[in-house]
């Protein structure tokens, strides 16, 4: 059977998996549901399925690997609640499925260290729907289910450098705030990486070497500008939505090292400052 790949969600990090995975010779079909973006998959080489279409279920019946991008909403898991039978149905033949989770599953540690062993104590709705997901994933029996907790993801076309070129940024002062960050390159590799070393019940961080509190990227974004230090804002006035601010209730520094010892990821990012610096190079 070819080598296919069904992305449920097919947004940015799963779209930089695809590119890796396009070019081996694998087929890719990817869900979205804006049909505005219909042509852009295209064009990358994916066979784009609109949310809720009928041919969903036998493109899924084509798989080898499964990949789920899609955040939980209100209601649970919206992959699942949509399409648990289908998935049920096409296990048999699926080698490898992969859960894009968050470390947000941790909830706050005051700054302290997280492995994959860690008690999950999440303090947010958010985080709380996704230990739910992770859980409704593997109550699914026969998949080979492997878990991804992505940190602060960023790449091109999401770093801080648009706000600190207009002036806008602020550097967020929070005494004791630090924060995991994965450049979207290297979520790619290490999913690659599991899917040449299938290990079904596999959870792992994904995330650099460096949690660093967010003011040192903002400033370090500054410097590789050549551009003024963006104003420092103590934490308690900054005008930030509530979602903003709930990013700040919790702090913890995030363990990779799951990912090197089993996986073999040599992180092509491991701080921010190489990063932000390959953002900027790939501008030019």
């Amino acid at each position: 059977m070819e080598k296919t790949l069904f992305s449920f969600g097919h947004g940015y990090s799963a779209q930089a998996l695809a590119h890796r995975l396009l070019a081996e010779g694998w087929r890719v079909y990817g869900t979205t549901r804006n049909p505005g973006k219909i042509k852009a998959l295209k064009d990358q080489g994916v066979h784009p399925l609109l949310w809720g279409h009928d041919d969903i279920p036998s493109a899924l019946a084509q798989a080898t690997h499964l990949l789920s991008s899609v955040s939980p909403d209100a209601d649970g898991d919206p992959v699942l609640a949509e399409y648990r039978a289908a998935i049920t149905a096409a296990a048999p033949q699926i080698a490898w499925v992969g859960y894009l989770s968050t470390t947000g599953v941790y909830g706050d540690r005051q700054g302290g260290w997280v492995d994959e062993s860690s008690p999950l104590t999440p303090g947010t709705r958010r985080g709380q729907a996704r230990v739910d997901a992770e859980r409704a994933w593997a109550a699914i029996p026969g998949l080979p289910l492997h878990i991804f907790r992505l940190a602060g993801i960023y790449g091109p076309g999401r770093g801080p450098f648009e706000k600190v070129r207009q002036g806008t940024a602020q550097r967020i002062i929070k005494p004791g705030q630090v924060f995991s960050r994965t450049h979207v390159e290297d979520i790619a590799q290490v999913l690659a990486a599991s899917i040449a070393r299938p290990d079904p019940g596999a959870v792992y961080n994904v995330c650099d070497d460096d949690p660093a509190p967010p003011q040192d990227v903002i400033a370090h974004a500054a410097d590789l500008l050549d551009l003024p230090l963006p104003p420092a804002v103590d934490f308690n006035n900054a005008d930030l939505s509530p979602m903003a601010r709930s990013f700040y209730s919790e702090s913890k520094r995030v363990s990779n090292d799951r990912i090197k010892q089993d996986l073999g990821v040599t992180l092509l990012y491991p701080s921010y400052r190489e990063g932000l610096r390959a953002i900027l190079k790939a501008e030019v």
